[in-house]
């Protein structure tokens, strides 16, 4: 009898195995189906103009977190090039150099879509575009606009940005700057504006008529209240998570989301590791620091964590954002190899945000984005190659073709379409 219920077991141990080893291969051929089904955008990936030339360019494998090559290795469809410059001085030198940057990334992404790759790849300016470019087999491209402190005090400027391709736009940073005041506020209290400004006030119009996305990611939450509340048309937050899941400045808390809903905007959860699981990533990040140190030495470079980038200089901060990811990973290879290694923020933990968001606010505001080569990057998802991984996770929490349809595009496109139809709609 002892015999026969060990059998049993061993049998039944067995079934049990092969079932869960035939539902993962469903789950991965499903998920496999759905990803090259949808469209899959991400809206918030950073660039270094020094990948944008005639010898190094996206049209190679570089050791960049998003490029052709990795886009078209995980099926992700279309990619938010961003035109990002950090806060400085809040007076006319200040202004001008910022715009300097803000045209040569401009200007690098339109030589990457008009003369390095348009066979490979073509700037999007709708949504029209987007489903068009698509499905003539090429990449898609569109821009975003990181900071708005580069326009200066010239509103007028907002529409070359849009002339140039900008359809979204955030009115801060990291600091508060001309038109609106920052998250960063809420680390000593210090506000300059108590949301916008007058000249914010005046933007949000103008952007909504010209039919650019305001983008309320790093704004204040008072700034982004009066946003709402001026706004004719609806907002993106282009790379945040739920507050209620990690407590972070950067991400919106239930109240916001709430506002973002009856706004009819959308909120890209973004794979960024110390926005996602803060207890996770601090144990992580702490373990992790001398082995990334490790890295750089191999290398023979040195390597710096982020919050000791304020003291380094632009050119400083370029050269080291162009070999963090090439170290990122080889630390990450070496801590595979070591059994004390604690648990990284991973995809599992991204999904838990969506399954959030979407239960409080509803599937139709609910949206994904990376922050690839600016500080994003999680386990499973850590550059454009493994996209499918974030599909397959969704198809494992029981998501549907039209949702994962949804979260990975649609809603920010419905958003866009939204936006543009009130701009033609204005005076």
């Amino acid at each position: 009898m002892k015999h026969f219920v060990c059998i049993f077991c061993i049998v039944a141990l067995f079934s049990c195995t092969e079932k869960e080893k035939k539902s993962m291969e469903t789950s991965e051929a499903m998920a496999k189906k759905i990803h090259d089904s949808v469209i899959t955008i991400d809206t918030h990936n950073d660039i270094n103009v020094k990948n944008f030339t005639d010898s190094v360019n996206y049209t190679q494998r570089l050791a960049t977190q998003v490029n052709l090559p990795k886009m078209e290795e995980g099926g992700l469809d279309v990619s938010w090039l961003i035109v990002y410059t950090g806060q400085d001085s809040l007076n006319a030198s200040g202004y001008e150099k910022a715009k300097e940057n803000a045209m040569a990334k401009f200007e690098a992404i339109h030589g990457l879509c008009e003369e390095i790759a348009p066979d490979q790849i073509e700037l999007a300016l709708t949504s029209n575009d987007v489903r068009r470019i698509i499905a003539s087999g090429k990449k898609a491209a569109m821009i975003g606009v990181e900071n708005a402190y580069p326009i200066g005090e010239d509103l007028s400027n907002f529409k070359k940005y849009h002339e140039m391709g900008a359809r979204y736009i955030s009115l801060s940073h990291n600091g508060h700057s001309q038109f609106s005041d920052s998250n960063t506020g809420e680390a000593d209290s210090v506000w300059l504006h108590n949301g916008l400004s007058e000249l914010g006030r005046d933007a949000v119009n103008e952007m909504n008529k010209l039919g650019i996305m305001i983008d309320v990611s790093h704004p204040s939450k008072e700034a982004m209240k009066q946003m709402v509340t001026l706004s004719k048309a609806p907002i993106i937050a282009s790379h945040s998570s739920a507050r209620a899941l990690c407590e972070h400045s950067r991400n919106l808390d239930d109240e916001q989301l709430q506002l973002l809903k009856e706004n009819g905007g959308v909120v890209q959860t973004v794979a960024f590791s110390s926005y996602l699981n803060t207890e996770k990533h601090e144990t992580r990040a702490a373990f992790m620091k001398e082995i990334y140190k490790r890295a750089a030495d191999s290398l023979g470079v040195q390597w710096y964590e982020r919050d000791e980038f304020a003291k380094l200089t632009d050119q400083e901060k370029e050269k080291i954002m162009a070999i963090r990811p090439k170290l990122l990973k080889l630390g990450d290879e070496m801590a595979t190899k070591m059994d004390d290694a604690p648990p990284a923020v991973d995809v599992g933990d991204f999904v838990d945000h969506i399954d959030y968001m979407v239960k409080l606010i509803g599937i139709d505001h609910v949206g994904i984005s990376s922050d690839f080569d600016g500080g994003g990057g999680i386990e499973g998802w850590s550059d454009a190659s493994e996209t499918l991984n974030v599909t397959l996770e969704l198809v494992k929490r029981g998501y549907s073709q039209e949702e994962i349809a949804k979260l990975w595009g649609g809603n920010l496109l419905r958003v866009l379409d939204e936006v543009q139809a009130v701009a033609k709609s204005m005076p």
